[in-house]
């Protein structure tokens, strides 16, 4: 059982974490706890069509925005992967949740491997990734030749810089299954600009800097990674699949046709593969 919540389980709320940021969550259900963690500048609304079919499944389903992000506290600071595992750390041992499994996407992949090796893992049962986009290492080293170059990665990090809303619009195709709506990429497109631009930029900074192999290779949870083999802002090929081999106990499931959007293009899939993980 865990404990009541001060508002109603379908009221949103805030967590007030070590550094005084203000989390916003929801907390919807009773049940096994899933925590949901979201990608790169979007939100706690992308998992809006997990949550609600999950919670009436039993599950008891967590999501919260990151610092700078939706409707959390824009402290200017803390956009690094031990602070934002901190922050994971205050939403877990806040709501007093034990036998969770965490469900990153795409950035949030780096969130809870940087949990794991930072933090006691008592209340974590098993790790679900989906469309990896941290994980393992995505820059170009001498002992990661398969990575790739720093040039390219300045190159979207100016283009961030000089107009945050044309770099959304340039890549909104790719980043969704072919005749995915216009209403569902607007829908997106509003939720990551109301990250902050600094957060943005220096998410991805540490995103495809952070080399994260050896924590990989110290995980004993079991782990489930999807990832789509059409995934235009992760190819499966550079996050998906070696992460996948760099966990003891992970396995990988591959989409046919699907992108990184999947959470939404592929949710019914998605869903129940969640379902399966978790109660096996």
């Amino acid at each position: 059982m865990h404990k009541p919540n001060m508002q109603p389980a379908s009221d949103p709320g805030y967590i007030r974490t070590s550094g005084d940021v203000h989390l916003f969550y929801r907390d919807w259900g009773d049940g096994t706890p899933l925590v949901f963690l979201s990608g790169w500048t979007l939100n706690a609304d992308m998992w809006a069509y997990q949550m609600q079919p999950l919670a009436r499944q039993g599950f008891r389903c967590i999501a919260y925005d990151r610092r700078a992000h939706g409707r959390s506290s824009d402290p200017g600071r803390g956009y690094d992967y031990d602070t934002l595992a901190d922050d994971l750390a205050s939403v877990l041992d806040t709501l007093d949740v034990s036998g969770v499994t965490l469900v990153a996407h795409s950035f949030a992949s780096g969130e809870i491997v940087r949990y794991v090796s930072r933090h006691d893992a008592g209340r974590i049962a098993r790790l679900v990734f989906v469309a990896p986009a941290a994980t393992p290492f995505l820059l170009k080293t001498a002992d990661n030749p398969n990575g790739v170059d720093a040039d390219v990665f300045e190159e979207t990090r100016a283009a961030l810089a000089k107009s945050f809303p044309d770099w959304i619009e340039a890549n909104a195709a790719p980043y969704f299954a072919p005749g995915t709506s216009r209403l569902a990429i607007d829908w997106t497109s509003a939720m990551m600009l109301q990250t902050s631009l600094q957060a943005a930029i220096e998410l991805n900074r540490i995103q495809t800097t952070t080399d994260f192999r050896d924590e990989l290779a110290d995980i004993r949870l079991p782990a489930l990674i999807v990832h789509g083999d059409c995934d235009a802002s992760a190819p499966l090929e550079l996050t998906g699949r070696p992460t996948a081999r760099s966990i003891p106990n992970a396995r990988l499931k591959v989409y046919e046709g699907a992108g990184h959007g999947l959470y939404l293009t592929r949710a019914e899939q998605l869903n129940k593969d969640l379902v399966e993980f978790v109660r096996a």
